[in-house]
């Protein structure tokens, strides 16, 4: 694909969504027809009602109707995502652990497209169902999958190498499709939602954008969404992928500098 270190030649988000999605799970329809409040730790309260493919909300004085898309992950987990009408700068992915009582909010929003370190912000909240008694542990970062190296693919076509450096940091590397022989480090996060189901979210320095996902290192299956701007540097791109994974290695680092 020519100069691969020539970064204003890289594939925008827009350029990227045709066939990425090929390996996508089919929509749950599980969610149509319920309505679930979820409880934030920092005290906002959020009321969904679920249609067969929307999502009403209400927090606080705001009241909207999104389009929506919803993944089982397992049994009573579910990835919920949708792109905010009332502010088309803002996204949402929303886990739901019906079972447990447990919930992790992703808000993302898209800033000045000038904006350093990344055009695309991410905040985590964590929370509980209302009417659901809290069960286990509730979602937190987690270092469990550093040191993995896990081929996933998106598509027959789109395949990328992911390596978990560090708390804050991993490397992507595309082995083909449309951005082969790109990588890149970018920060990211992670948090553990059940006993190998884990979120993974992060957010591109050159590309506008970010991702939140939703795998499960068991099975090796992920669901997740991308969100950013479009090649005119002005319109959002937002859109839902899948993935299968392989694990490719697992490194253990040894102690080094006195720990």
């Amino acid at each position: 694909m020519g100069n691969t270190e020539d970064t204003s030649t890289w594939l925008p988000l827009d350029g990227l969504a045709p066939g990425f999605d090929e390996n996508r799970a089919p929509h749950s329809r599980k969610l149509a027809g319920r309505e679930v409040t979820v409880l934030l730790a920092g005290g906002e309260r959020v009321w969904h009602e679920f249609g067969a493919d929307t999502v009403r909300w209400w927090s606080g004085e705001r009241v909207a109707e999104d389009a929506c898309e919803v993944f089982e992950v397992d049994t009573d987990l579910y990835y919920v995502s949708f792109h905010r009408g009332d502010d088309p700068a803002g996204a949402v992915s929303l886990v739901l652990d019906l079972s447990a009582g447990r919930t992790l909010l992703v808000r993302s929003a898209i800033g000045e497209p000038d904006q350093r370190p990344t055009v695309v912000t991410q905040s985590f909240h964590t929370g509980t169902v209302e009417g659901v008694e809290p069960t286990g542990e509730p979602p937190a970062p987690s270092g469990d999958l550093l040191g993995r190296r896990v081929l996933w693919s998106y598509s027959r076509e789109h395949h990328y190498e992911h390596v978990y450096l560090s708390e804050h940091w991993y490397s992507f590397h595309c082995l083909s499709g449309p951005e082969r022989g790109l990588a890149d480090t970018d920060a990211c996060a992670y948090y553990r939602i059940r006993p190998g189901i884990y979120l993974f979210a992060w957010r591109e320095k050159v590309i506008p954008c970010a991702a939140v996902t939703v795998a499960d290192h068991r099975l090796f299956r992920s669901h997740g969404t991308l969100f950013g701007l479009h090649e005119d540097g002005v319109r959002p791109v937002h859109f839902t992928f899948g993935a299968h994974g392989r694990l490719l290695s697992n490194t253990i680092y040894p102690a080094v500098g006195g720990h």
